[in-house]
């Protein structure tokens, strides 16, 4: 009698699981712009991954979770470097000169850039309903951009976040190539330890910074370490191994810029100027076109 709702509880949880993992992402671009007033890009970067590193790999001892062959290494050395490292400072000051929604839907254009990158390196084929998703996501992008010109320049946050999207596709396709061989929680936890200890360089500037900041922004950013960075990443590796097609899970992050925004609007009271959210609109249209035709 009780495998039915058994079996249904089982359908279900990695859904949850995969809305969670998107409602914590979600809350980190307002978080990191609160913390951004009390740190600087570098001090809260290293003071968030230091709490997600401890919590990884702490998991991956406690589960026993392999270390990776010696001579791969340097291949997670720089997934972490180029994902972990220069996203991270790319992201935290980028989004420290745009609003948090704007943040969303520029780092939300992330797929586009690996979509390029799978058929420029991993050989992916594309069809032109494909492509025309890509453009269609470039569109937005100058849309949003278009907002953030004063006197003749382009705000500087905009293309740093553009950098970022970029620094994390190249890690999704590193990720890509490292699944043929080790699990996704090696190809997460590992590449973050790396990328957390090259950010060991900003330490003076933690210390300096970490007894000046309010309780409040050291919960925040605590915050920023348990959940967006460490437990989210494990429920979408649950949700990802356990749900029934892979699309189904990951169709949950076009909700992500949108849920960035509201959080933004109600947290900070930020509000958006109408043409980038419409931008932001074009750039997850784009990316739904590109997912729905991707082979």
């Amino acid at each position: 009698m009780d495998s039915q709702p058994k079996a249904l509880r089982a359908k279900i949880i990695p859904y949850i699981a995969a809305g969670a993992t998107v409602l914590f992402w979600s809350s980190a671009f307002p978080a990191v712009k609160f913390s951004l007033d009390y740190f600087s890009p570098e001090a809260l970067m290293l003071f968030r991954f230091l709490v997600a590193t401890v919590v990884l790999l702490a998991y991956c001892a406690i589960k026993k979770v392999p270390i990776p062959a010696k001579r791969d290494l340097p291949k997670f050395a720089a997934a972490g470097f180029t994902g972990v490292f220069l996203y991270m400072w790319a992201f935290n000051t980028g989004t420290d000169m745009v609003t948090s929604g704007i943040s969303g839907f520029i780092i939300a254009a992330a797929p586009v850039f690996t979509l390029i990158m799978s058929i420029i390196f991993l050989k992916e084929k594309a069809g032109a309903l494909v492509w025309i998703g890509v453009i269609v996501s470039f569109v937005g992008i100058v849309v949003i951009a278009a907002t953030q010109v004063t006197e003749m320049q382009l705000n500087m946050g905009v293309l740093l976040l553009l950098s970022a999207a970029v620094s994390a596709s190249v890690f999704i396709v590193t990720q890509k190539h490292l699944l043929r061989k080790y699990t996704a929680m090696q190809v997460t936890a590992y590449p973050i330890a790396f990328g957390t200890a090259a950010m060991l360089i900003f330490t003076p500037s933690l210390i300096q910074e970490l007894p000046a900041a309010p309780m409040s922004a050291n919960m925040v950013v605590i915050y920023l370490g348990l959940f967006p960075a460490a437990f989210a990443y494990l429920l979408w590796s649950y949700a990802l191994e356990k749900s029934e097609k892979t699309v189904y899970v990951t169709s949950f992050l076009y909700l992500s810029p949108f849920l960035a925004a509201l959080m933004a609007f109600i947290w900070l009271g930020e509000r958006m100027p109408p043409l980038a959210f419409v931008g932001g609109v074009i750039v997850v249209a784009g990316m739904v076109l590109t997912n729905a035709f991707k082979k």
